[in-house]
C-alpha cells in the first residue's frame, strides 16, 4: 500500500516490538512507524503531554530520540545495513508542542566505504516548519558482525537478512 507522495510503508522487524522508539507493544513508547520513497525515510507522530519537559514543550531528549530513530531506519532501509549510532549532533530550532502532528524525515548524506555513513534528519511541526535538525555518524554492520557482537537478538537479525541481505526489498 502506498502512502502520500509515493512513500511506501516499511514493515517493522517481528521481534523488535518492545523498542522505546518504534515498538508497537511498548506501552510507554513512541510507536513510530516508517515509510520510504527510496530517497528518504519518513515517520509521523503525535506526542502526548507526559513527554513534556518543563512547561508545555516536548522534552529535548524525546526530540533527539525521534531524530536518532529516523536516521537509524534511514540507514537500515536505504543502505541495507544494521547500524550502531556513533555520534549525533542535534540543533533545536523551534519549540515542539505536544498533541500536534509531527513529521520526522531522514536521508543519507554520504557513505564512507561499507562501514560508515553520515545521515541527516529534520523534525517538522504541523505547519511544516523545521523544529530540529540532526546529523549522525553511523557504523554500518552486516548481520554476521551483529551476531558476533551479541547485542541484537537472533530473530531481528534473521528478519533483517531476509528483507535486506537476501534481496527482499526493492528500492
Amino acid at each position: 500500500m502506498t502512502q502520500n507522495n509515493g512513500f511506501v510503508p516499511i514493515e517493522p522487524f517481528s521481534s523488535d516490538l518492545n523498542c522505546f522508539a518504534c515498538g508497537s507493544r511498548n506501552p510507554f513508547g513512541l510507536h513510530m512507524t516508517f515509510a520510504s520513497d527510496g530517497h528518504s525515510v519518513l515517520s509521523t507522530v503525535t506526542l502526548p503531554n507526559h513527554l513534556c519537559g518543563w512547561g508545555n514543550l516536548i522534552h529535548g531528549g524525546i526530540i533527539t530520540t525521534l531524530l536518532d530513530e529516523i536516521m537509524s531506519w534511514t540507514a537500515i532501509h536505504l543502505l541495507r545495513r544494521l547500524i550502531l549510532t556513533r555520534s549525533m549532533e542535534t540543533r533545536f530550532i523551534l519549540p515542539v508542542a505536544p498533541n500536534t502532528a509531527l513529521r520526522v524525515q531522514g536521508w543519507v548524506d554520504r557513505q564512507m566505504k561499507n562501514t560508515e555513513a553520515v545521515i541527516s534528519a529534520a523534525l517538522y511541526n504541523d505547519d511544516g516548519q523545521v523544529c530540529a535538525r540532526s546529523t549522525g555518524h553511523f557504523a554500518l554492520l552486516h548481520a554476521k558482525m551483529m551476531r558476533r557482537l551479541k547485542i541484537m537478538d537472533e530473530q531481528t537479525i534473521a528478519d533483517f537478512e531476509k528483507r535486506y541481505e537476501q534481496g527482499g526489498v526493492k528500492l
